[in-house]
């Protein structure tokens, strides 16, 4: 389980120097870089950030049962009689540490980034191969260049795929998690408007996201969306040795869909390389097919029968609060999709509501969509006039920005279908009041809003 070695190697792994050489045989089992969570024979990594430096904690990580720490070698009073690996930089340790590691597994790497769909298409992905693999995947939402090395020391020697996310905030950060990991296959998504004020555009996102292929192994598979133009365009110039395998709406793509069904409980659909088979995801919206779609091209890629893509995704778990279907009072539908939120996904879950029937009412619960940049008014003014009493019979906006939704919503809607709140108690409470067990409630917003506190209101 996890990485197992003696420190001598862990030294030579990380670069590091300074082990005194009677702990040379202690073997360390995991690594840490958190005390709140370190468990007993882990090794101790502490990390510095602006506000925080982790070598303050590292007495504290031996009293609960750390082998041994890192120690960079520019920071004063390290603690004596411990063993102690001194390396120039904690944090590039660790990546060194996790890359070195990676080396030495015989395991195949599935790397998944994307604007939206990334934890959806893992776990799809995951639960496909698990029919015929020992599979890990990334655990909540360590994605990131402290997250993903902590993943890929996570896995255990035996382990045959491991499924990981590749989360950015900026350009080169997905070509680091990529060498890290150094991936077999490589899935984007999509390209949205998450990290515009970082990256500029809509094409610099996909220029980013496209730095997954740095470390892609040359016998591996880069997976796409063919329905987006930035990245066609662009993968295009780029001449890949890699097989590149895309999946989307038109028929111009490897995997596209033939037939789309929405039911009460999930979604069913076939698949133009496999007409015959039926496939069913416990999960809402035709945006999720596409999701898996992109685990299906993987899946293919790596001798998955179609009995056992199928199977797969019947069996899927997917992570909370992404499109997770709630029984509230009197048997009240809850469609809680507050995890996140940009412009692109909180269209595709309006769509999903539209599309829905069998319900008397329908109502959207939207909240704020954060790190937009300047234009985020523009985008959430977008959002309220694509609504119209097709999708929704009420809206309900949380948060400064959700109000301009609600405002832009107006129009289309009778006078008191559309109500904008500044407090998420009073909106429960209406909601409550609103809502019976023959409705159906959409619940959408970014993280920060925390939306999902509402939903005490109408299942309590």
């Amino acid at each position: 389980m996890m990485i197992t070695r003696t420190l001598q190697e862990i030294q030579e792994m990380t670069k590091g120097s300074g082990l005194a050489a009677q702990y040379n045989h202690l073997v360390i089992s995991g690594v840490s870089t958190d005390t709140r969570t370190l468990c007993k024979g882990n090794l101790y990594v502490p990390l510095k950030g602006e506000k925080f430096n982790g070598h303050a904690f590292v007495k504290d990580a031996f009293a609960k049962g750390a082998v041994a720490a890192l120690w960079e070698k520019n920071e004063p009073d390290f603690p004596q009689d411990v063993p102690l690996i001194f390396v120039d930089d904690t944090l590039q340790a660790l990546q060194r540490l996790a890359s070195r590691y990676r080396q030495q597994l015989s395991a195949k790497i599935i790397g998944i980034t994307g604007s939206n769909g990334k934890t959806t298409t893992k776990d799809m992905t995951a639960a496909i191969l698990s029919t015929q693999y020992k599979v890990q995947k990334t655990e909540g939402n360590l994605n990131n260049h402290i997250g993903l090395p902590l993943t890929l020391l996570r896995l255990e020697e035996t382990t045959e795929v491991a499924v990981v996310e590749m989360g950015m905030s900026n350009f080169g950060e997905i070509e680091l998690l990529s060498n890290l990991a150094k991936p077999d296959a490589a899935i984007i998504t999509n390209i949205g408007e998450a990290h515009m004020q970082e990256l500029g555009s809509r094409d610099g996102i996909a220029k980013a996201k496209l730095e997954i292929v740095s470390g892609l192994k040359e016998d591996g598979v880069f997976v796409y969306n063919g329905d987006e133009p930035l990245l066609t365009t662009r993968v295009q110039k780029m001449n890949l040795s890699q097989k590149t395998l895309t999946f989307g709406s038109q028929n111009s793509n490897d995997y596209y869909p033939l037939t789309v069904s929405l039911k009460a409980n999930g979604t069913t659909f076939t698949v133009n390389q496999a007409p015959d088979v039926s496939f069913f995801i416990p999960i809402l919206g035709k945006h999720h097919v596409y999701n898996a779609l992109a685990a299906i091209s993987v899946a293919r890629f790596l001798g998955i029968s179609w009995e056992n893509i199928k199977s797969g995704l019947e069996r899927l778990q997917v992570t909370k609060m992404r499109m997770e279907i709630i029984k509230g009072k009197d048997g009240l539908t809850i469609i809680n999709d507050a995890y996140n939120a940009s412009p692109t996904s909180m269209k595709a879950a309006l769509e999903l509501l539209g599309e829905l029937t069998g319900y008397e009412k329908k109502v959207a619960v939207l909240g704020d969509m954060l790190e937009l940049g300047e234009k985020e008014i523009e985008f959430h003014e977008e959002i309220g006039r694509m609504l119209n009493e097709n999708i929704a019979d009420y809206i309900l906006t949380y948060g400064r920005l959700g109000k301009a939704i609600a405002l832009a919503a107006q129009p289309a809607f009778p006078e008191g279908r559309v109500k904008a709140y500044d407090s998420k108690e009073t909106l429960a409470a209406d909601l409550a009041g609103l809502v019976s067990g023959k409705d159906v409630v959409l619940l959408k917003a970014s993280r920060g809003m925390k939306l999902e506190e509402v939903i005490k209101y109408v299942t309590d």
